[in-house]
């Protein structure tokens, strides 16, 4: 069999082929085809199912590249990775998305107690390093849950707080300030669902990524609402933001502690929420360990290293 694929971006085909071909060639032995290139298009031959996982393999890439200007060797794995279990009987505990092929499977125990809580729980705390997954697998079970129907909508929120530099000198009108802090939520959006559905999804508001101040005065009920970054709230936004809980609704808050951008003395809403709320029926609180962490295996060298400094 033989299917040729047009480049989506044909700017971007060095990126998407890598070095030297080196992507293409990662693709080509990992399935076992044959992988040409001529001008704007990819061409494949061989079996038709390894065709099949090689075209999805290329799909992810190609999607990667809407938001970004380059790809890592650990890129190209994952997309090959998804791609070769296309067909394959889904795990049990697979969280279904819209992306096609395979869906997001927690990878560590911890992770899979988090999802658990998710599904079990109205509102859910979830703290833990950098790397584990909080938000990707939130938005992940939020998708899930719409998807299914189960949710009308999702909102996913996050504070605008400057990490050492100042939001007022950034260019631009106040969504363009606010854009950057909310880069993270969208990036996993796109991993759950296309460019196209996305912005459809958005324009109907079917989901919103707001930062944390416009949440003030809303109840949301049927809805799916996470906030990221919860580190980066006051004792009184984090107050703001819980009571936004309307009916038939679940609420996911992540962050970690170890990371906060608060001016100093101010004590950060989500160690004052985990403190006030813990054992109240209905709130699940999850704590996320460094051997939770699914990023580069570097991450977790460098989260430990720091731990051992603080010590």
């Amino acid at each position: 069999m033989n299917l040729s694929i047009t480049l989506e971006q044909p700017d971007k085909k060095l990126a998407l082929f890598g070095t030297a071909d080196r992507h293409l060639r990662q693709i080509r032995d990992a399935f076992g085809i044959t992988v040409t290139s001529r001008d704007d298009d990819v061409r494949l031959s061989g079996d038709k199912e390894q065709i099949a996982k090689a075209a999805a393999a290329l799909d992810k890439l190609q999607r990667l590249l809407r938001r970004q200007d380059w790809l890592s060797n650990e890129d190209v794995d994952k997309a090959i990775g998804s791609a070769a279990v296309v067909g394959k009987p889904r795990s049990p505990e697979e969280i279904d998305t819209y992306a096609k092929g395979a869906g997001v499977i927690p990878k560590t125990e911890g992770q899979k107690r988090y999802i658990d809580a998710i599904y079990h729980h109205d509102l859910t705390f979830c703290i833990g390093p950098a790397g584990t997954g909080k938000t990707y697998l939130a938005v992940a079970v939020a998708a899930n849950l719409l998807k299914r129907g189960a949710c009308k909508r999702i909102v996913l929120a996050r504070p605008a707080v400057e990490a050492g530099e100042r939001l007022g000198f950034l260019p631009g009108d106040l969504q363009a300030k606010v854009n950057p802090y909310l880069r993270p939520l969208f990036d996993a959006l796109h991993d759950m669902m296309d460019f196209e559905q996305v912005k459809r999804f958005m324009v109907s508001e079917i989901i919103e990524v707001v930062p944390l101040a416009f949440m003030r005065g809303r109840t949301l009920n049927d809805s799916v609402i996470i906030l990221d970054e919860a580190q980066n709230t006051t004792a009184s936004q984090m107050l703001m933001f819980l009571t936004r809980l309307g009916h038939d609704s679940r609420m996911i808050v992540t962050g970690d502690v170890s990371q906060v951008d608060l001016p100093h003395g101010t004590r950060s809403g989500l160690d004052d929420a985990v403190e006030k709320l813990r054992g109240v029926p209905g709130i699940a609180m999850v704590h996320l360990e460094p051997g939770d962490i699914v990023r580069h295996r570097l991450v977790q060298n460098i989260v430990n290293a720091y731990e051992r400094a603080q010590d």
